[in-house]
Parts: C-alpha cells; sequence; structure tokens
C-alpha cells in the first residue's frame, strides 16, 4: 500500500515529536489543591486572657490560656494584636488559627530564658495528630535565634524550632513573617496531608555571613502529601525548602530564594518522594538552585520530578542530584571538581532496601548563571543504581566549569545552551548514555 506525501510527512512528523518529547510526558503532574483548614468564626484576642504588649512580660501562660479557651469553645481565631509579646512554647490544637495582625511580633524568649534551654529543645509552636489549623496575618514571629545559632555543632545541644506539626491534616501558613530561628522555621512532617503555605517571607542570615551565620535554620521542611508552596519569598542559612521521604504531590510555586542551599529532597528518601513539580520560581545567590540528596544508608525512590520555567542567577550549582551524599573520601566529596575518571573509581555496593533511585526527572526552560569557578551542574548515581530517564530541554546554563553526569542512563539534552569554558554542551562524563539533540555522546 501506498502512502501519499501528506500523510507520509504526518506520519515521520508524528515520530518526530514523539520521540523527543517521551521524557515531557511522564513529567506533567496533576494539580495540587490541598484541601485548607475550616476553622470556626470565633475570636479570642490575647489581651482578654492577660498578655501584655511590653516586650519584657513573659506570656507564654496568657497565650497558652487563649488557646486553651478557644479548644474549649470548639475553636476558632486566637488573635494576637500590634504590640511586641515575648513567649515560650505554646501548644497547638485542631480547628484553630493564630492569627497576627498587622504590627504584631511575637518573640521567642531569649535563650536564657527559654524553657529547657539548649538541653530539651522544646519547639515553640508544635502539635502533632491534629486538623484544621492555621497560622495567618501580616505580623511577625521573632525566633531570636542568633545566640542559638553557635551550638549547631556542638554534641549535644538541642534547639528549638519554630513551626513544627506532624501527622496532621489541614494546614494552612500564609501571610505571616519568620525571622532568625533558633533551627527550622516551618518543619512538617509524619503522615501529613493537605498543607498550604503561601505569601510567606522567611528571613535569617546566610550559613556563610562573615558576621552572624546561621546554621539549620531551613526556611520550609514539609513531608507529607498533596502539598503547596506559592508565593514565599525565602533567604535563610540552610535548605530554602527540603522534604523526606514519603512525600507525594507537591507543587512549589511562584517563590522568589535569596541566601540557602535551594530546593532540596532529601538526604532521607527511604518511603520514597514522587510527583514533585517546581515551576515559576527564581533563585538569587543560593548555593543551589535545585538539589536532590541522599545515599545508600537512606534512600529510597525519587521519581516523577519536574522543574521548568526556572531563572537562576549567581547560583552556586544550578542542578545538583547525587546520591553520595556521605562520602567520606575527600576524593568525593570535592563536587566542584570530581572528574570522570575519579568518579568512575566510586566502589559499588550491595543493592539494600534503602539503595537510592532517581528516574523520570524532567528540567525544562531553565535559565541560569553560577558564581565564578562553579559548573554547571551534577548528575550522580550509584554504580549499583544508576540515576535514569532525566531529560534537560531548553536549559540555558553559564558556568566555568562543564556539567558532570556520572552513573546515569537515558540522559537526554534537547535544545540546550549549557556554555563552559570546554565549549557547548560539553559534558564530563562517565559509565552514563547521554544524547544531545539527537546525538549519542561518546
Amino acid at each position: 500500500m501506498k502512502l501519499n506525501n501528506t500523510l507520509l510527512t504526518f506520519l515521520l512528523s508524528f515520530t518526530i515529536i514523539t520521540t523527543i518529547n517521551v521524557h515531557v510526558v511522564f513529567a506533567q503532574n496533576k494539580p495540587i489543591n490541598p484541601e485548607l483548614p475550616i476553622i470556626p468564626d470565633k475570636q479570642f484576642p490575647i489581651n482578654n486572657y492577660g498578655a501584655v504588649s511590653d516586650g519584657v512580660t513573659d506570656n507564654t501562660t496568657f497565650i497558652q490560656s487563649t488557646i486553651n479557651a478557644a479548644l474549649n469553645a470548639g475553636g476558632g481565631k486566637v488573635i494576637i494584636p500590634k504590640g511586641e509579646y515575648l513567649c515560650g512554647p505554646l501548644q497547638f490544637g485542631s480547628n484553630l488559627n493564630l492569627h497576627l495582625d498587622s504590627g504584631a511580633i511575637l518573640k521567642m524568649l531569649p535563650i536564657d530564658k527559654y524553657p529547657g534551654g539548649t538541653t530539651d529543645g522544646n519547639n515553640f509552636i508544635s502539635g502533632a495528630d491534629l486538623h484544621d489549623i492555621a497560622i495567618s496575618g501580616k505580623g511577625i514571629i521573632d525566633g531570636q535565634g542568633s545566640p542559638w545559632w553557635k551550638f549547631a555543632k556542638t554534641e549535644g545541644a538541642k534547639r528549638p524550632r519554630m513551626i513544627t506539626f506532624k501527622n496532621c491534616n489541614r494546614i494552612l501558613i500564609e501571610q505571616v513573617k519568620l525571622v532568625n530561628s533558633p533551627m527550622f522555621h516551618i518543619a512538617i512532617g509524619g503522615k501529613t496531608t493537605n498543607v498550604t503555605v503561601q505569601d510567606v517571607v522567611v528571613r535569617a542570615p546566610s550559613s556563610k555571613d562573615p558576621v552572624n551565620p546561621s546554621h539549620n535554620t531551613d526556611a520550609c521542611d514539609v513531608t507529607g502529601s498533596t502539598i503547596l508552596i506559592k508565593n514565599c519569598d525565602i533567604s535563610v542559612g540552610d535548605d530554602d525548602y527540603t522534604c523526606g521521604g514519603g512525600t507525594s504531590d507537591v507543587l512549589i510555586t511562584n517563590c522568589t530564594y535569596g541566601n540557602g542551599h535551594g530546593v532540596s529532597i532529601g538526604s532521607g528518601t527511604k518511603n520514597g518522594v514522587k510527583n514533585f513539580t517546581v515551576e515559576n520560581c527564581t533563585f538569587t545567590n543560593t548555593d543551589c538552585g535545585i538539589r536532590i540528596k541522599t545515599d545508600r544508608d537512606r534512600g529510597g525512590v525519587v521519581e516523577n520530578i519536574t522543574y521548568r520555567n526556572l531563572q537562576m542567577n549567581n547560583v552556586g550549582f544550578p542542578i545538583l542530584i547525587y546520591e553520595a551524599y556521605n562520602a567520606k573520601e575527600k576524593a568525593f566529596r570535592n563536587l566542584e571538581n570530581i572528574t570522570p575518571e575519579v568518579a568512575a573509581t566510586y566502589p559499588s555496593a550491595s543493592i539494600t532496601d534503602k539503595t537510592p533511585y532517581y528516574k523520570n526527572i524532567m528540567f525544562q526552560h531553565i535559565n541560569a548563571t553560577t558564581v565564578s569557578g562553579k559548573r554547571a551542574g551534577l548528575i550522580w548515581g550509584l554504580p549499583e543504581a544508576a540515576v535514569s530517564n532525566i531529560t534537560l530541554q531548553d536549559v540555558n546554563i553559564t558556568a566555568d566549569k562543564a556539567f558532570g553526569i556520572f552513573f546515569a542512563n537515558n540522559v537526554t539534552l534537547i535544545n540546550c545552551n549549557i556554555n563552559t569554558k570546554e565549549g557547548k554542551n560539553k559534558v564530563a562524563h562517565t559509565n552514563s548514555t547521554i544524547t544531545i539533540d539527537g546525538e549519542v555522546v561518546q
């Protein structure tokens, strides 16, 4: 049977388009619309329960009494009005909204007055096994964390997290500004579902700040399912976002990132991470833009991950995904300079239930410039568990050093401009299968 020219042209075009876009299909994740909390419309101003806005009084008892009154009434909005309120650890409850009015500042007690000090690690706002909870308003929560940061590497020392929820359903954090937590600002984990963090500002100094570095001041750590991070402005001393294993259906969109380690997955990925999208975000001066990190003792399957429409300016690593996070040997720790020859000597290990696997990852429409002396990116799997099915489409990176691809199968570059001193789209590679615009890289 003969095919006419029009039909033949269509079939050839369809074949080419299908081949080019085979990786695009798996990366399109479903819309993320978390259920929002439903909270009774009752108001409980903390001043009605004795709170004083003098910046000196310890208001812990007064604010907790307000929370308890709201809970006893079936829930409602605990209002922190304009003023400065010192406070210690607070226990949250279901059907509750802690609302900070514009001009309100809720300050954690200073380190010398904080219950437990550096030995107990009492978190500031915390709760577990709750539902329908919110922290809202245009006020500020100030962790007064500077004196705590020097204990980051002190054995046995514990630092409080600012906001921590576990095994909760329907969480909303919106509009508030979080500054200078002693440790993580937002830490949400366990079997949590339906989380929305939007229009939130988080600030702490860089971990490289020459005067006052902040350590482990992660902005937004959220592990769970059905997670939306939207319109946030983040600049901290550690991960700007991260999640652990057991996470699925995440959308991070329209966020602005400054100092910090970028948008991360890991290091613990046991129980897997899947259906994760980052889009329409900007990164300026971050140590990394995109980072996925784990190792053999904590791994799982990381799959169906999409990064698209991202702008990165003066970052360290635009793209860093690797499975040797805890490599001990010095030769393998220098991610900036590790060569294909060195990477090829990385020892293999037996496969276990904690072996990490990264697969089905899309990088699409990304523009990046790096700090002087940095490499364009690194994709590094394990000899026994290669990274697989990675697509870079319309990715433009300007850097000094070549993109490294080690132990990775089916890596495809389509219409990319990765410009380094080695030339355009020159990759440093070993034990990998790579195609660039249809040509196999030898």
